[in-house]
């Protein structure tokens, strides 16, 4: 416990910041945790004035949260850019009361994100002064039509959590739809490629760690035993030595093989935070069962 306050506190000066959509995952996993498991109130004042600083980024007329900050010279309005991986920081928002903004945006997302087959793009440009998509495309994927699997992942935690939090039957079903549509592309080993079907085969563990703590919660919701039997297979696999780190080895992460941003050459085949950090949770959703 000492520890945790020590590192948690390190991070509060994160809940005045508006430069990036990543506050929920900075500090609703830290504080947010901390404040459920202490009922430290400073704990709760940093999330809500966090919140506070993440909706300044809200756009109503696109119904979003900004997420890049990224912008050509020209048509500047055009470069209000949203990725999948923004659905992961509503749960801080609705935990802070911005019930609308939150549910807006993932209304939004799934109206525009999303492709026949309940597949996400990663990216989503939008038009800030009209609302107006103008580009849907990759960053991190191989291609602009690739699933690239760890926004999948984000995409299935993130309908199931917005369930858990509104109980609105919408959200249930997206989830539903992007679990059915991820479990048959699976390997044997249940650990995604980082690219859904791409020829280039690297494994990104991060990827299969989000996936089953979100199927371990949408079991709880739909008591589909599939959902639960693939998060089994993904533990099981993540707790083998090809994925689990031996203690003193990986730089002390639990997790190998994890892929940040292959295009961009960066992160590839190394440990990652949120991959760790979701094997946890999985671990102990599954354990609470």
């Amino acid at each position: 416990r000492q520890y945790a306050e020590h590192f948690t506190s390190r991070l509060e000066s994160l809940k005045d910041y508006t430069g990036t959509h990543d506050l929920g995952f900075m500090v609703f996993c830290s504080y947010g945790n901390g404040y459920r498991l202490t009922g430290n109130e400073a704990y709760k004042d940093v999330i809500n004035q966090a919140s506070a600083s993440l909706a300044t980024r809200f756009n109503e007329t696109v119904g979003c949260i900004r997420s890049w900050n990224t912008g050509r010279k020209e048509h500047p309005e055009e470069d209000y850019i949203v990725i999948i991986d923004n659905m992961m920081n509503l749960e801080m928002l609705e935990w802070s009361g911005y019930h609308d903004l939150a549910r807006k945006h993932a209304d939004t997302t799934i109206a525009n994100h999303f492709r026949d087959d309940y597949s996400t793009y990663h990216v989503v440009t939008y038009n800030e002064l009209t609302g107006e998509v103008t580009d849907k495309r990759t960053a991190q994927g191989d291609a602009d039509a690739s699933a690239w699997s760890r926004g999948q992942a984000w995409g299935l935690y993130g309908y199931t959590m917005m369930y858990r939090v509104t109980g609105l039957e919408r959200y249930l079903e997206q989830a539903v739809h992007i679990a059915d549509y991820l479990i048959p592309r699976l390997p044997a080993d249940a650990g995604p490629n980082w690219v859904y079907d791409a020829e280039h085969q690297q494994k990104d563990s991060s990827s299969a760690s989000i996936m089953a703590s979100a199927l371990i919660e949408l079991y709880g919701f739909t008591q589909n035993e599939t959902y639960l039997a693939t998060a089994e297979r993904q533990l099981r696999s993540l707790s083998s030595e090809e994925y689990l780190a031996k203690v003193g080895e990986n730089g002390n992460f639990l997790l190998k093989h994890g892929t940040g941003h292959l295009p961009g050459k960066s992160e590839i085949d190394v440990p990652l935070s949120y991959g760790d950090y979701y094997f946890i949770e999985a671990a102990m959703r599954y354990l609470a069962l």
